[in-house]
C-alpha cells in the first residue's frame, strides 16, 4: 500500500469515575462486580457533546498540527456513529461543513462496530490510488454510546471521543498492509431495541452471554492468530521484526485474549489508556497506536502491527511502518 497516517488526532472531553456512574446502582451484584473488573477506573464523558461535535473538533485539532487549511482537503471519509441524532440526513455532510471542507466529497462508512475504522481506511487509499491529484483525505469518527448506559455487559464501559486521521501519500506513519476479515455469524450478537421505546428506555443487550465470553472469544483468539501470521509472511517478516503491538480497549480480558494468542505483550498504552477513558469504539486502535509512539514504544525505523475486533464481528491486522514517510510524527 501507498498510504501514510500524516497526523492522528484524538479529543478527549473531560474524565468521570466509573464507580460513579449513575447505572451503576441499577445493575444486580454479578453485573456491577464484571463492571468494575474490566480495568476500567475513568471514562471521557462529553454530555454536551454529539457524535458530530466530536469528530468535528477532533477534525479541527488534526489539520491545525498539519497546517492544512479545510480547503485543501480532498476528501471526507466519516465513520458512522452508532445512533445518528436524527434519520434521513447526512452526517457526512453536515461535518464537511462544520469544518469548511467545501472541495472535499464526503462520505460515510460503518457496519463493522469498533473495526469499521478499517474499511474507512481503505476507501481513503483507494482514493489516493485512483485520483492522482488527490493529497490528503481527512478520516473521522465521534464515539458515543448508543444508549444512556456506558456498560455494555458483559463487555467494557463506553466513554466519548472524536478522532480524525489525516492520510496522505507520505507521512511519518506508513501503512503498509491491511487484512480484514468478517462473519456472518454474529451480526445480531448485540442490539438495540429502540422502535417504540423513548431513548431512556433503550438498553443495548448481549443476546447470547455464552456466546459472547466463550465461543466468540476462542475464534477471535483464532482468527487474530491467523490473520497476523499472514500479515507477516505476506510482507517477509516474523515476529522479531515487530517492535510494538497495539490493540483496542475493551477490557483487561479483552487485551489477554489478544497477547495469549499471538504470546506476545501489548503496547503499555493500551493498559493505560483502557483505565483512563474506558472503550473508545473505532478510535481505540489509532488512539493506541499513537500514544505508543509518544511514548517510545514504537521507534523510528519500527514496526507495529495494529489489531481489531469487533463482535458485529470483524477481525483486522494492520502493519504499520514508523519513520518510513517525510516529517517526524505528529500524534495528539
Amino acid at each position: 500500500m501507498s498510504v501514510a497516517l500524516r497526523v492522528v488526532a484524538t479529543h478527549l472531553p473531560g474524565r468521570t469515575a466509573v464507580a460513579d456512574l449513575p447505572e451503576l446502582a441499577e445493575l444486580g451484584a454479578a453485573e456491577r462486580a464484571s463492571c468494575l473488573a474490566l480495568g476500567i477506573d475513568t471514562v471521557a464523558v462529553g454530555p454536551d457533546l454529539s457524535a458530530v461535535d466530536l469528530a468535528t473538533r477532533a477534525g479541527r485539532q488534526a489539520l491545525a498540527a498539519a497546517g492544512l487549511g479545510p480547503e485543501r482537503l480532498d476528501g471526507l471519509v466519516l465513520i458512522e456513529s452508532r445512533a445518528p441524532e436524527t434519520f434521513s440526513t447526512s452526517e457526512a455532510t453536515r461535518l464537511q461543513r462544520l469544518l469548511g471542507a467545501d472541495r472535499a466529497w464526503a462520505f460515510s462508512v460503518g457496519g463493522l462496530g469498533c473495526a469499521s475504522v478499517v474499511p474507512a481506511l481503505l476507501a481513503a487509499a483507494g482514493r489516493l490510488a485512483t485520483e492522482p491529484s488527490a493529497a490528503h483525505i481527512l478520516v473521522a469518527h465521534g464515539s458515543k454510546p448508543v444508549t444512556a448506559r456506558r456498560y455494555r455487559h458483559p463487555v467494557t464501559v463506553n466513554g466519548d471521543s472524536g478522532q480524525a486521521v489525516l492520510v496522505s501519500r507520505d507521512g511519518p506513519l506508513r501503512v503498509r498492509d491491511i487484512l480484514l476479515e468478517t462473519s456472518g455469524t454474529y451480526w445480531d450478537l448485540f442490539h438495540v431495541d429502540y422502535r417504540g421505546r423513548a431513548p431512556e428506555q433503550w438498553r443495548e443487550e448481549c443476546t447470547d452471554v455464552p456466546t459472547y465470553a466463550f465461543r466468540l472469544a476462542v475464534e477471535s483468539r483464532k482468527r487474530i492468530a491467523a490473520l497476523t501470521g499472514r500479515l507477516l509472511e505476506r510482507n517477509g517478516l516474523d515476529r522479531d521484526a515487530v517492535s510494538c503491538y497495539v490493540g483496542q480497549n475493551l477490557s483487561t480480558a479483552a487485551h489477554r485474549i489478544v497477547a495469549e494468542s499471538l504470546d506476545v505483550k501489548l503496547s503499555a498504552a493500551c493498559t493505560d489508556n483502557l483505565r483512563d477513558n474506558g472503550h473508545l469504539g473505532p478510535n481505540d486502535a489509532l488512539f493506541n497506536l499513537a500514544a505508543a509512539v509518544d511514548r517510545g514504544e514504537l521507534p523510528e525505523g519500527g514496526l507495529a502491527v495494529v489489531l481489531n475486533m469487533s463482535p458485529a464481528a470483524a477481525w483486522s491486522a494492520m502493519l504499520v511502518e514508523h519513520g518510513a514517510g517525510e516529517g517526524g510524527a505528529v500524534c495528539l
